[in-house]
């Protein structure tokens, strides 16, 4: 498409994604210097559309943002009371004291949110301070300088023929270009996939790692419903099989967080991480909690779970990373928000003080030294050793190891394992079906357990059926000649949303994509043992629109 003709508008800084990242950078910006021209692009219909989240915060990032939050009204309304750690086993639990944890795993003085909500009050923010916000604008390419430096993106291209070429409909969309661009597309996004390879910003780093997490909103019964609790789980039903575990967070009117992480590193392509998170609801403390409501939301993504020892370089000429474009999640403490917002602010003052020495489309090194130096290098090397100790050993041993280890970081600022490493990517991890054995799942009651389709519709995810399919195979037969006889095609079960199937045209299988379904959690791109599916950007507003997730 490079010979299409595209209007072009300058700005400041061009921001990629409104989430917590990008519109705490928008903030900060225009705090520090009201006249600098900054713009925020959302692929999302509004403005936490496609926000999906653990959900309880920790206030830190917005106390650096805007220390008077509570007074503009910012919507953290729960403050977390009480909270559990359980392990469970198939028909009971083992509560695990809070005492032995480390400081940084207490959740008292952190608030169960709705992060779209959260998002959309900081657009109001940003908006009231002058930043132009688009919602429905996706960005599908960016737009490079003579001197190889990232100068923008294009946004807002629509029309395409299925094929990929212009329909009669078509819009070419606009060029955006900036003194710098902040990417905060969220986890593998695809716009930062392409920097982190074109500049080589992952080289002598870790494999990034990921799990999947499934998320459904639950109004229950008033008597069962004790607002500010938080439960986090491990066990049942992962076992052996993989390592993840759940959270339940109850916020305010009746309504719970359920939530379920699978880590992607698992081994048996028979996994169904979809019903791993239904069977968990079967279980009776989780049961019973949800016997008589009913469920009024679901959605997935994609969590970064790398941490320190696999977060890229974050910086390249004009372009830098933030929040989990470049995998600033906590694993341990299931939070990347907070995170979000201090890189957004650490960028956005490394921008301005270069916007402010007349450069653009070099190296913002200052955010780097922020980040890496700063309270998120603080955040993310205390825990860096959980998640390989979870992978190498197993749940029981990363729960000794890993709470001494936080525990010495904690105390001492050491490490007795210094840092480990990962090995492996997740797709890498998947071994042949042969190896494995098909695993029975229960067939959801259609009362706490649900398929695939019926919770996707409750994802209120839309795609035009005319455009594009966003999901882009490397080789068309793949699927068929190599992961199915190999894998057993894992894209069956590993997708959230029942986007990819096999079935049986003339005899013969066949390989299915039902990109109309996508839920926009990007486990394809980073699952499938031949890493021949690529996520790209679809038209702006489509994929999930979430209410309160």
């Amino acid at each position: 498409m490079a010979e299409i003709e595209r209007e072009a508008m300058e700005y400041d800084v061009v921001i990629v994604g409104a989430g917590p990242a990008g519109l705490s950078a928008a903030i900060r910006l225009k705090q520090l210097d009201a006249d600098l021209q900054v713009v925020v692009l959302e692929k999302g219909s509004e403005v936490g559309a496609h926000i999906l989240s653990g959900a309880v915060l920790d206030p830190c990032g917005l106390n650096a943002l805007i220390p008077d939050w509570k007074e503009k009204g910012a919507p953290l309304n729960v403050e977390v009371k009480e909270d559990n750690f359980l392990m469970l086993g198939e028909a009971g639990q083992v509560r695990i004291p809070n005492f032995p944890m480390p400081p940084l795993m207490n959740n008292h003085g952190n608030y169960i949110v709705s992060m779209g909500n959260v998002c959309r009050w900081m657009a109001e923010q940003a908006e009231e301070m002058g930043v132009e916000i688009f919602p429905g604008m996706a960005c599908s390419e960016l737009v490079y300088g003579d001197n190889g430096e990232v100068k923008g993106v294009v946004a807002g291209e629509f029309g395409k023929n299925p094929d990929g070429t212009p329909g009669p409909a078509y819009e070419p969309g606009m060029e955006l270009h900036g003194k710098y661009v902040f990417l905060s597309e969220g986890v593998r996004g695809s716009l930062s996939k392409e920097v982190i390879a074109k500049y080589g910003l992952s080289d002598g780093k870790e494999p990034q790692k990921y799990g999947v997490g499934m998320k459904e909103i639950w109004e229950i019964d008033p008597a069962k419903h004790k607002e500010g609790t938080v439960t986090h789980t491990m066990g049942w039903p992962l076992g052996s099989n993989a390592g993840g575990g759940s959270f339940i967070y109850h916020l305010d009117n009746n309504q719970v967080y359920v939530g379920f992480v699978v880590h992607l590193n698992y081994k048996n392509p028979h996994l169904f991480p979809y019903m791993e998170f239904q069977r968990f609801k079967h279980h009776p403390v989780v049961a019973d909690l949800l016997k008589g409501g009913k469920r009024v939301a679901y959605g997935a993504r994609a969590i970064t779970e790398g941490g320190w020892q696999s977060m890229p370089k974050l910086v390249a000429p004009g372009v830098a990373l933030l929040g989990c474009s470049a995998g600033m999640v906590n694993v341990p403490r299931i939070k990347g928000n907070h995170n979000a917002m201090l890189s957004g602010k650490a960028a956005a003052e490394a921008a301005f003080d270069a916007i402010k020495a007349e450069r653009s489309g070099d190296e913002l090194t200052a955010y780097e030294a922020d980040v890496r130096d700063g309270a998120i290098g603080k955040d993310l090397k205390m825990v860096r050793n959980v998640k390989p100790m979870w992978s190498k050993w197993g749940l029981t041993a990363s729960l000794a190891l890993g709470g001494l280890d936080m525990w010495t970081n904690n105390l001492f600022g050491f490490s007795f394992f210094g840092t480990l490493g990962h090995g492996k990517n997740d797709a890498q991890s998947t071994e042949e079906a042969s190896k494995h054995k098909p695993i029975d799942y229960p067939k959801p009651d259609g009362v706490l357990s649900f398929d695939r389709l019926t919770n996707v519709s409750f994802s209120m995810t839309n795609h035009e059926e005319s455009q594009p399919c966003h999901l882009r195979l490397g080789n068309e037969d793949t699927p068929i000649s190599v992961n199915l006889p190999k894998f057993a095609e894992p894209a069956q079960r590993y997708c959230p949303a029942g986007v990819y199937e096999v079935v049986e045209k003339d005899g013969k299988p066949e390989f299915v994509v039902n990109f109309q379904n996508c839920v926009h959690c990007k486990t394809c791109d980073i699952k499938d043992p031949s890493q021949n599916i690529t996520w790209t950007t679809p038209q702006g507003g489509d994929g999930p629109n979430y209410p309160n997730m």
